[in-house]
């Protein structure tokens, strides 16, 4: 289950509940259902308690965490060496992604008791961010969307054996 808080399993015994006696006609259903259970707390919450359940619906239907996990790593492989791999991503679940896709092929796959490290096994990116850029201040203000953006970006430093 990508829905990950305190009230996610409570949301989803009450959608399976709900399902057995009634179809959702419509998101305002849906949105309805995880309000009763989700409370809203004015100036501590942020948006209705209903969008997580939303994006953790999108993001599994639409299987963008599987599509993401293979893209990454085909993008390496097409770039051109000194060619640069630069991802944006959202939420935790996609930076966790991108990170260990960039972190693996930028890291040594050398035994670490090798005396000398092959050409084969030696990196295949330089990573250019250290952790992750964020927005500045200025771009969070003019463009509040940008504040959950995570960037990381890579270059490509040799072919894959």
């Amino acid at each position: 289950m990508l829905f990950r808080s305190r009230y996610a399993k409570q949301v989803a015994h009450a959608i399976v509940a709900r399902r057995t006696t009634q179809s959702f006609t419509n998101s305002a259903d849906l949105a309805s259902l995880v309000s009763s259970i989700v409370p809203y707390v004015p100036g501590k919450t942020t948006g209705h308690p209903a969008k997580r359940v939303f994006q953790a619906l999108r993001i599994e239907v639409n299987g963008e965490l599987e599509i993401l996990e293979q893209t990454i790593p085909a993008a390496v492989d097409v770039l051109s060496v000194g060619g640069r791999i630069l991802v944006m991503s959202y939420h935790s679940l996609e930076d966790g992604i991108v990170k260990k896709a960039l972190v693996a092929k930028a890291t040594s796959s050398a035994p670490l008791d090798m005396p000398i490290e092959l050409p084969e096994h030696q990196p295949v990116l330089r990573m250019l961010t250290r952790g992750t850029a964020v927005a500045s201040e200025d771009e969070k203000n003019e463009n509040p969307r940008a504040a959950s953006v995570r960037m990381r970006a890579a270059e490509k430093i040799r072919d894959a054996a």
